[in-house]
């Protein structure tokens, strides 16, 4: 049975906006993808001395388990290039799993629901698009709220050709 999945995409280097559209064209066909939100630009976070970023959270269905699903992500990110320099550093391209279901997950190499996308306005803004009712399985808090929550952030629509 197909599972509801939040993921998150990242891009600071190159094409971004062709980077998010090509790792979306490459969830298929294991991945479905539902709905995408809008794609924005935020300043770095971690390691500010580097581009900004195009964020965008999309909506997807998937039969994968949550370590298959990973395993597909980071599968894509190296089909795209990416090389993981430092943690935080620049990347063409990021795909984090925010949401499974409403699943709570951990391994050694993955955790859901994401550990720190409470604090980050550049998931926060586009998850909340998507759906700002969906309540946070450790937090008990709607995106909406966790969003109300931040207080002043930087995150701009993206003004680019959207991809």
């Amino acid at each position: 049975m197909p599972r509801q999945v939040y993921l998150g995409l990242g891009s600071n280097l190159g094409d971004r906006a062709g980077y998010l559209r090509r790792a979306r064209e490459n969830l298929a066909p294991e991945v479905n993808l539902l709905r995408a939100s809008s794609v924005y630009e935020t300043p770095p976070w971690g390691y500010s001395d580097q581009p900004a970023f195009l964020n965008q959270v999309v909506e997807v269905q998937t039969d994968l388990e949550p370590e298959a699903l990973l395993a597909k992500l980071k599968g894509i990110e190296s089909e795209l290039g990416r090389v993981k320099n430092f943690r935080y550093g620049p990347r063409c391209i990021d795909l984090d799993i925010l949401f499974y279901e409403h699943c709570v997950y951990q391994s050694e190499r993955l955790i859901i629901p994401h550990p720190s996308l409470a604090e980050r306005a550049f998931v926060l803004v586009p998850m909340n698009e998507l759906a700002p009712n969906f309540i946070h399985p450790l937090l008990h808090k709607p995106i909406s709220e966790l969003l109300a929550g931040l207080g002043g952030y930087e995150v701009d629509l993206f003004q680019g050709e959207t991809p």
